[in-house]
């Protein structure tokens, strides 16, 4: 089947090469659906840490005393950091966007790898991090315990999803090349990743509250 069609525009379901699906990108006049897709996900999502974040601020405000007595506020160093090396692949993520839309495949290709190594990077420290303050305190021994837990547990998990993202994508374009079904891929995870950034600096000023 020809990637043309009548009008000389490529079509959307057989562009398969990347100059092709980059051709049906510049001729959009709408965003696809699985960039809705990927959009009404999110939006469920940010519902999700809005409800805890609120819980959050909830408990802080009714409690006499946050974090209650003989746990320490939280240090903020170590994650404002790692908070701002995830913040950092960003950029990273939209470069590789960039190409993408330019039917640039190993650029592309680069840009999400050298991504999801900072990605992987910054939740293991994360994972430590955590680790670390559970030999502090317990979920279980205060809502304080139980809330911090569960927003960091909540946030690391939609790291670790967006790890597995990548993965795929990753996987398709090296394997299979830059279709336009991968470059709306791209596009999905990019979006992914910006909002999963500005959900970890506001999990960040959440949990560091107590200490600014």
């Amino acid at each position: 089947m020809s990637e043309i069609g009548a009008e000389g525009a490529p079509r959307s379901a057989t562009a398969r090469s990347s100059a092709a699906a980059a051709r049906v990108d510049r001729g959009r006049q709408a965003q696809p659906s699985g960039w809705w897709g990927m959009v009404l996900f999110l939006c469920s999502e940010v519902t999700l840490f809005g409800t805890l974040i609120g819980s959050y601020f909830y408990l802080d405000f009714i409690a006499r005393r946050w974090p209650p007595a003989g746990i320490k506020a939280p240090d903020a160093l170590a994650p404002a950091i790692a908070t701002a090396v995830l913040v950092a692949t960003v950029p990273l993520m939209w470069l590789a966007l960039r190409a993408a839309r330019a039917g640039r495949r190993w650029p592309a290709v680069a840009w999400i790898a050298a991504a999801m190594v900072i990605q992987a990077a910054y939740l293991a420290a994360q994972v430590l991090l955590f680790r670390h303050d559970l030999r502090q305190f317990s979920p279980r021994g205060s809502a304080y315990g139980s809330i911090y837990f569960t927003l960091l547990a909540a946030h690391h998990a939609h790291v670790l999803f967006g790890l597995l993202l990548d993965g795929v994508v990753l996987w398709k374009l090296a394997r299979h090349g830059l279709s336009n079904y991968w470059l709306i891929g791209v596009r999905g995870l990019a979006l992914y990743w910006y909002v999963v950034g500005g959900l970890a600096v506001v999990v960040l000023f959440t949990v560091l509250s107590p200490a600014l």
